[in-house]
């Protein structure tokens, strides 16, 4: 099967759920077993058959042969480190997003695991680094400065020194990039964003080749409470049926906005890997098949008039998440990257003048005419 087809019809087992076209949700904490510890399920946080599901569609999207769900994508990663141990060191790429910063500096340190950020352009700094280390963990594209990283060379770098890689598509989607053929040991998605595609529910997967992953992954789903609900999983199910459709959409907008925000007076910059411009341009050509529908715009504006732009907009709405069917707009030194410390947001270029766009799939005529009516206003701030 083929991208769309596989989204539309993989994971199907239709006497499971009595021949129904979409999967009924699976509403029950317990099952029946048929004898004292001997059962397909046994309890919905151990597993569920709209677990069951969703994995076998995303884990065929991804080329992968598991897949665990979780409650949330820092619930995924929560599981993955939880399986580390104290002492262990973690080595990760900057340009990491602002959660997943938060719960590596402020929670897992406080468990004696040793994380190490690094700047991703000394390979010899970032070869000696990998030494003795677990995991390495990287984004690509980055959030929110759209940075493009070699998935192929980190993952072999990764291999050479046996340390598992951890790639995080999630702005990619397994519809554009599927990491684990580059030779990522483990891919991880927020299935809140793209995934899903409906800003209606909350969820992450890690999807991986190897078996003993994927049972350590599914002990600490059932061990933490990491799970997520039957419900959520089928509104991902449910969603996953429209994600190359939606995402084709998505990018056509994105690359219309990066070229015409490139021509506006108070636009500094334009982060849009699809841009022949950008420093990952070739890289994002090799290990992509398209470059995503995410740009951050860094805004020649005083603070007073780009905040007055961010709440006027009509159609970008002003909130944090992505990847929704809807256009949204955020300031992440202040949202999504609040918990960074300011003098590492402005070392990394994360400038209280950038702004963070997830184009939606509305007539981007709209999304642009949108900007158009605020354009002399902002020009007039900037003069």
């Amino acid at each position: 099967m083929r991208f769309s087809t596989k989204a539309l019809h993989a994971g199907e087992n239709r006497h499971l759920y009595q021949s129904s076209v979409m999967p009924p949700i699976y509403m029950t904490s317990t099952f029946v077993q048929e004898e004292p510890g001997q059962g397909e399920y046994e309890y919905t946080r151990a597993g569920n058959p709209n677990f069951t599901i969703l994995e076998s569609t995303l884990a065929a999207l991804e080329d992968a042969q598991y897949a665990t769900v979780f409650s949330s994508g820092l619930g995924a990663l929560t599981a993955l480190l939880s399986s580390f141990k104290s002492g262990d060191r973690v080595v990760a790429l900057e340009g990491l997003y602002g959660g997943t910063y938060r719960l590596f500096m402020q929670v897992f340190q406080n468990f004696d695991l040793s994380i190490e950020i690094i700047p991703p352009h000394d390979f010899n700094h970032l070869k000696q680094a990998l030494r003795g280390a677990c995991l390495f963990c990287f984004e690509t594209p980055t959030n929110p400065l759209l940075d493009i990283y070699d998935i192929k060379a980190l993952t072999d770098l990764a291999r050479s020194q046996d340390v598992l890689s951890l790639v995080d598509s999630t702005f990619a989607t397994p519809y554009v990039q599927n990491p684990l053929k580059l030779g990522a040991d483990i891919v991880w998605h927020s299935t809140t964003k793209y995934i899903g595609g409906h800003s209606d529910t909350i969820g992450g997967v890690m999807m991986t080749n190897k078996k003993d992953i994927k049972e350590k992954l599914d002990f600490a789903r059932k061990a933490l409470g990491v799970n997520p609900s039957p419900f959520d999983c089928w509104l991902v199910t449910r969603g996953v049926k429209t994600l190359a459709v939606r995402m084709d959409r998505h990018q056509a907008n994105a690359e219309t906005l990066a070229t015409y925000f490139q021509e506006q007076d108070y636009v500094k910059k334009v982060y849009y890997p699809g841009l022949s411009i950008h420093p990952g341009n070739a890289i994002a050509a090799k290990q992509m098949r398209g470059f995503g529908g995410m740009l951050s715009l860094d805004i020649d504006l005083p603070t007073d008039a780009l905040k007055q732009w961010l709440c006027s907009l009509e159609y970008f709405k002003l909130a944090e998440s992505l990847g929704g069917v809807e256009s949204l707009i955020c300031h992440p030194a202040t949202m999504t990257h609040a918990s960074i410390p300011r003098e590492e947001r402005l070392r990394l270029g994360i400038s209280d003048q950038l702004v963070r766009l997830s184009v939606g799939i509305e007539e981007v005529e709209d999304l642009i005419e949108d900007f158009n009516k605020k354009a002399p206003k902002l020009n007039t701030a900037l003069t």
